[in-house]
């Protein structure tokens, strides 16, 4: 009998990652995850900066024209 393509599929996948991949060691996973985390708050402290520097501009131009 025919294995459906599906199951076919996943045993191929399930052997690929298994046998074929090279996996990250602890040390590789917590330095990349660190370096993730540090440019997350970068990015996040400069759309902030970026958020209140226009604000008090905005906040500026209306009262201005009053």
């Amino acid at each position: 009998m025919k294995k459906l393509k599906l199951l076919t599929n996943i045993e191929e996948s399930y052997d690929e990652l298994r046998y074929k991949t090279s996996w990250p060691t602890k040390k590789q996973l917590l330095k990349s995850a660190m370096i993730v985390l540090v440019a997350s708050v970068i990015i996040a402290l400069i759309i902030f900066f970026m958020d209140q520097i226009l604000s008090h501009l905005m906040e500026f131009v209306y009262t201005v024209g009053k």
